[in-house]
C-alpha cells in the first residue's frame, strides 16, 4: 500500500476529503450514465428530473448524497420514492477512489483507475438490468489502458512489467472468452464479457487480468448458485449478469493484484 507519510498528517486527511467530495460529485453523474444510456437519452444537454413526474430539479436538489438524505429519499414535487441507488452509487465512486489512492499513492496510475472503477460501476449496474455492457464503457476503459502503455513506453508511469505483457493481456483472457462465445454461439456468454476483458487487459497486464478473471468467475459462481437458490424458493428464474462479477475482479485486482501475485511467484523463487 502506498506510504504518505512524506505529505503530513493534515495533508492526508485534506486529500481524502477532497478525493470524496469530488467522488461524490463524479457519482452523481454516473447515474445520469446508468438511468440514460439504456434509454439512449442525452447526457450533456437535457437537465435533470424525476424519472416519475418529470419535475426539473433545482441544484439544492442536486447536491450528491445530502439532497436524497435531506429530501427522505422522496421527490419533492410528487412525494414518489427516490431509488436508494443514487445515495449508494455516489458514496460507493468515492470509497473506490480513495481506496484506489490509499493503494497507489499519488501517482498516474491512480487517476486511470479511479475513471475505471467509475466505469466499472456504471456497466455492472447496466449489465445487471439489461444483460448488455454499452460498447462505449469498454472503449473507455481500452482508453485508459492504451493511455497507461504509452505512458509506460515514455517513462512517466511506473506500471511494472514490459509494456508488450499489456498487449497480451488484451487478448489472452479475451480470447478465451471469445471461444467460449463461439463454442457455445453466444448462449454460455456474451460479447460484452469479451470487449471488457480485452480493455481491461489492457490496462491491466497478462497477468492480473488471468487474476481478475479467477476472482469474477469463482465471485459469479458462487453467488449466482446462491441467488439461484433463493429464487427457486420465489419462483423465479436469475438470468445470469457476469459483468458486475469480473468488474469486482477487476477492482480487487487493481487493488490487491501485485501483492497476490507476488505472493503466488514466490513459492516458485523458494523452489
Amino acid at each position: 500500500m502506498a506510504d504518505f507519510w512524506y505529505i503530513g498528517h493534515n495533508a492526508i486527511v485534506v486529500l481524502f476529503t477532497m478525493l470524496f467530495l469530488v467522488g461524490i460529485v463524479v457519482g452523481s453523474f454516473l447515474n445520469v450514465l446508468i438511468f440514460r444510456i439504456p434509454l439512449k437519452e442525452d447526457i450533456a444537454v437535457e437537465r435533470s428530473h424525476c424519472m416519475h413526474c418529470g419535475h426539473i430539479l433545482s441544484w439544492y436538489e442536486l447536491i450528491p448524497l445530502f439532497s436524497w438524505i435531506i429530501q427522505g429519499g422522496k421527490c419533492r414535487a410528487c412525494k414518489a420514492k427516490i431509488s436508494i441507488q443514487y445515495p449508494i452509487v455516489e458514496a460507493l465512486n468515492a470509497i473506490l477512489w480513495m481506496v484506489v489512492v490509499w493503494a497507489w499513492g499519488l501517482r498516474w496510475e491512480s487517476v486511470l483507475f479511479c475513471i475505471c472503477s467509475s466505469i466499472l460501476i456504471v456497466l455492472s449496474v447496466i449489465d445487471e438490468r439489461t444483460q448488455e455492457i454499452p460498447i462505449g464503457l469498454n472503449i473507455a476503459i481500452a482508453i485508459l489502458g492504451a493511455a497507461r502503455v504509452i505512458l509506460k513506453l515514455t517513462g512517466v508511469a511506473t506500471a511494472t512489467g514490459p509494456w508488450y505483457e499489456y498487449l497480451i493481456g488484451a487478448v489472452c483472457v479475451s480470447g478465451l472468452f471469445l471461444l467460449i462465445v463461439l463454442i457455445t454461439k453466444g448462449r454460455g456468454m456474451g460479447g460484452g464479457d469479451v470487449k471488457l476483458m480485452a480493455a481491461a487487459g489492457l490496462l491491466l497486464g497478462w497477468k492480473q487480468i488471468i487474476l481478475a478473471m479467477m476472482i469474477g468467475c469463482i465471485l459469479g459462481s458462487v453467488i449466482h448458485l446462491l441467488r439461484m437458490a433463493l429464487d427457486k424458493k420465489k419462483k423465479k428464474e436469475h438470468v445470469l449478469a457476469f459483468g458486475p462479477y469480473l468488474a469486482i475482479g477487476i477492482y480487487l485486482t487493481i487493488i490487491f493484484g501485485n501483492p497476490i501475485i507476488d505472493w503466488y511467484s514466490g513459492f516458485f523463487t523458494r523452489v
